[in-house]
């Protein structure tokens, strides 16, 4: 029977890969053995501090062997992983602190421009975080420790051996509670067992043909389910390597995918726009990278005449990564333009008045601190909120989120249907569509497109919209923006609420 559990899988692959490096991170370099003794040195140093099966261990990180390590460490003895946005602001931390019942939290003093110690002193006024001694706050009631760095001894008492700990962990216990970006709402925490997340990641490995020998680059942050599944979790399940950076200079990540010869690239096109619009990205040697999504960064006889007749993936947080993809990488005909894939296996799905339900084994438990009744219909089904359609044969279509439905005049309009067509007609230009209040016709489209080199005026825009979209899709109102003033959460998402502020300025 498969390992189901992170300590299983640790163990495993800790004597079958031995010094085959499990991460590369810029300059930072760990190997599966060397995971293996710096997490169990970690783990007792939790179990001195009093954690155990259950308790709730915070990873405030950017990806690195930091996050590895503390992500591995509260895997073996059983504790459930809470990974924090590194973008996170006082307030946001304050918040999930509070939200997410963190006992332990383990931290980096600082990440780029961010100070997360003088964040935290912020959020625990009422305590010294450097006190050895646990933390009382009336701010964060269950918090006992902050850990700052990456290296933490290990305390004299802790239990010299970690196995009966790690034998008491099994399959359906959490392993991790990750939080949504909250794009559309208040961020809701995804509680994922041992057995979904691995078994899940398993067949999404076979999917897309990750194995040992592979080095996959993903700048996913960790912190979110594409990053510390998808990426992270599935790299440790197969034995291969995973490649990231946090170098603000591309040039730096490209000598990275160059020195390092990655063979797959999963993560989001918009991620890496600085290292395809680097001019010597033609003269880097990338040959090596054949597979995966990241197309404008691999070789010219890898990358796809046009994107869109190549198969996307949809991937949810509450579902572990990716639900909807398909193994065909090849070009596909152009009635199929534009898909999705199919469900992944292990999970049904259905369309229920244009919306994407789900269910299956690997789906969350639940969301933190809510009841399965609130977040499954009474047949096990979830409700993603997505709103797809399906062909013929069975291949999804995502058309956008149902909360981003525009409501005109009695018409429905996908702000990601007109998003796309404004795209088409400019060449590529970015727009964000949304609805704006009207008097007569209950809601107006708007768009605010981000100014660049693909610029027309509203007149030809509308006009090259006329031939892709019906009158009632159009936007009515248009602004063009400059990317600087586009209204952003800490997540780096648009924040949609905002836009109309901006239309308005």
């Amino acid at each position: 029977m498969p390992a189901e559990t992170l300590p299983q899988i640790l163990r495993t692959q800790a004597q079958a890969r031995g010094a085959h490096p499990l991460l590369i991170c810029d300059t930072e370099r760990i190997s599966y053995a060397e995971a293996e003794q710096r997490s169990a040195a970690l783990a007792r140093r939790l179990v001195a501090l009093g954690a155990g099966k259950g308790s709730h261990i915070g990873l405030l990180y950017p990806n690195g062997t930091a996050f590895v390590i503390g992500m591995l460490a509260a895997g073996r003895i059983g504790a459930v992983v809470v990974p924090f946005p590194t973008l996170s602001t006082a307030p946001e931390l304050r918040d999930q602190l509070v939200h997410s019942d963190v006992q332990i939290l383990l931290a980096a003093e600082s990440y780029r421009s961010h100070d997360y110690r003088k964040r935290l002193a912020e959020v625990l006024a009422d305590v010294e975080l450097d006190d050895t001694a646990p933390l009382f706050s009336v701010h964060a009631p269950q918090l006992r420790q902050v850990l700052f760095g990456d290296r933490h001894a290990t305390s004299p008492d802790a239990p010299t051996t970690l196995e009966d700990l790690e034998d008491a962990v099994h399959a359906g216990d959490p392993l991790a509670i990750i939080y949504t970006s909250g794009s559309s709402g208040t961020p809701k925490g995804a509680v994922h067992s041992h057995a979904a997340l691995i078994g899940h990641q398993r067949n999404l490995n076979a999917i897309r043909r990750l194995i040992a020998e592979d080095t996959l680059f993903c700048n996913s942050p960790f912190f979110w389910i594409g990053g510390f599944a998808f990426a992270l979790l599935a790299t440790v399940l197969a034995g291969s390597t995973l490649l990231c950076s946090n170098a603000s200079d591309p040039a730096a990540t490209l000598d990275l995918l160059e020195a390092e010869k990655p063979t797959l690239a999963n993560g989001f096109v918009n991620s890496i726009v600085a290292l395809s619009q680097h001019p010597s990205l033609g003269d880097r040697d990338l040959s090596a990278l054949r597979r995966g999504n990241l197309y404008p960064i691999m070789a010219p006889d890898a990358r796809p005449a046009d994107p869109e007749l190549r198969h996307n993936m949809l991937g949810l947080t509450e579902t572990g990564g990716p639900v909807l993809l398909c193994d065909d990488e090849t070009d596909q005909s152009e009635h199929r333009r534009g898909s999705f894939g199919v469900p992944a296996p292990g999970f049904e799905c259905q369309v229920k008045s244009g919306e994407l339900w789900v269910r299956g084994p690997y789906l969350m438990q639940r969301y933190y601190k809510r009841s399965r009744e609130e977040c499954f219909d009474a047949d096990g089904w979830f409700h993603t909120g997505d709103l797809v359609r399906t062909d013929a044969d069975g291949y999804f279509y995502y058309l956008g989120r149902q909360d981003r439905v525009i409501k005109t005049a009695g018409a429905n309009v996908s702000a990601a249907e007109v998003e796309s067509a404004i795209a088409k007609v400019t060449g590529g230009a970015v727009a964000h569509v949304f609805a704006v209040p009207d008097p007569q016709r209950g809601q107006l489209v708007a768009a605010i497109i981000v100014a660049g080199d693909t610029d027309v005026d509203e007149g030809q825009l509308r006009a090259r919209l006329a031939t892709e979209l019906s009158a009632y899709k159009i936007p009515r109102r248009i602004a063009y923006v400059p990317a600087a003033q586009i209204p952003l959460l800490s997540s780096g998402k648009v924040d949609l609420r905002r836009l109309a502020e901006v239309l308005d300025a």
